[in-house]
């Protein structure tokens, strides 16, 4: 019974979370994933510094990364660690450090790395924001310096997590952190001071942002080819950036060769452009070919199924992004309008028939003039790149 108790215990699926030991269990239990040990027994010796081992195992899986345990002390016996073990003091230094320490240190380190960004407004949200901060990292060398005082900053996080005291910071922190996954490289490249952000960190980042949710901005998927040359060099790098930063967040999620390729072929992309082997208008038309193969990957393999309310959010975002000034605000109308046009009109495989590309743009075309947009050229590219794509 032990023994299925120690496997269920270590498997990280198991629902079986907490297991109360008196003795036997605190020195011979080999279990990595164990995080936390509630203490209310008195220890010394080698059984103390035994059963701290047990959470200070490092742990590593797909989704979770442990780079340290928590023991929570109900009787004091850390009060005065250095009598309690009966080994030298410099030994045992650093081994175990109270939560206070890392609260003294958690401010300090938060202004270090939020220095790495003079001058920006992080009450600024969404794309804008993360390329505004992006600036501020021009070059792999500032990259992995950032990464490598966020790294400390999130380890002070997850060991005083979830802790009052760190309300106050939560707002800056859930910033960097978000800037730390839009420029943590995808693939294997890059120094290893870029690690996977703990699950907390995570969770908490896509609660609040969209770095994820690439179909969102999809209208960057399906840009006209011919139209990325009429924008200027700003522009075309703005685009650019723009879209691989919701690359680079749909493709870190899957571990399938197609996607760790991409991932790859995105990173070459980057490294390209800031070599200056390539130029903006090149890294932009990479990326578009990168986005189209991402969207047919996921198709192949069935990761990430678009559903019909997907569809309609993201032309959503679509109109109110090229929409001329003088568009009513009748955006969800118009939507509403072209999606029971389109359900009503398309057959299956309508993209590869003769027929079946005319009727959907005939259908799109008298649906936007209704509505007053019928000479918006560009608008009607994207919207009918985004049909042929998704309906």
């Amino acid at each position: 019974v032990q023994k299925d108790l120690i496997e269920c215990f270590k498997d990280p699926v198991h629902p079986l979370q907490l297991i109360i030991v008196t003795a036997k269990l605190l020195t011979g239990f080999d279990a990595p994933i164990c995080y936390c040990m509630y203490l209310d027994k008195p220890l010394r010796d080698h059984t103390l510094l035994q059963a701290m081992c047990r959470t200070n195992r490092l742990y590593e899986t797909d989704d979770v990364r442990k780079d340290m345990g928590l023991i929570v002390d109900y009787l004091g016996v850390f009060e005065n660690l250095r009598t309690a073990l009966a080994y030298n003091p410099e030994e045992i230094e650093g081994v175990v450090e109270g939560i206070e320490a890392f609260k003294e240190l958690l401010p300090l380190q938060l202004n270090k790395c939020l220095a790495f960004f003079p001058g920006i407004d992080r009450s600024i949200e969404g794309f804008e924001g993360i390329m505004a901060a992006q600036e501020c990292l021009p070059t792999n060398e500032k990259r992995d310096e950032f990464a490598a005082s966020f790294g400390v900053l999130s380890k002070l996080w997850s060991a005083i997590n979830p802790d009052p005291f760190l309300t106050p910071y939560r707002q800056d922190y859930k910033w960097l952190a978000q800037i730390y996954e839009s420029v943590r490289p995808v693939g294997q490249t890059g120094a290893l001071v870029w690690a996977a952000l703990g699950p907390e960190t995570i969770k908490m980042i896509h609660e609040h942002t969209d770095i994820n949710r690439i179909r969102d901005d999809i209208d960057e998927l399906i840009m006209d080819e011919h139209a990325i040359f009429t924008l200027t060099v700003k522009e075309q790098e703005q685009r650019a950036k723009r879209l691989e930063i919701d690359l680079m967040g749909r493709l870190r999620g899957s571990h399938d060769p197609k996607f760790v390729a991409l991932g790859e072929r995105l990173e070459k992309l980057r490294q390209d452009y800031e070599a200056g082997v390539i130029k903006a208008i090149d890294w932009l038309k990479g990326l578009l070919d990168a986005a189209k193969d991402t969207v047919q990957a996921e198709r192949e393999t069935g990761e990430r199924p678009v559903t019909e309310a997907d569809n309609k959010q993201a032309l959503t975002k679509l109109f109110l992004e090229t929409r001329p000034e003088t568009t009513p605000k009748l955006i969800g109308d118009v939507v509403e309008q072209i999606d029971k046009i389109v359900k009503a009109t398309r057959f299956d495989g309508w993209q590869s028939s003769h027929s079946g590309p005319r009727e959907i743009q005939k259908a799109l075309l008298l649906t936007l003039a209704q509505f007053g947009l019928g000479k918006d050229k560009e608008l009607f590219q994207k919207a009918y790149g985004y049909i042929e794509e998704h309906y």
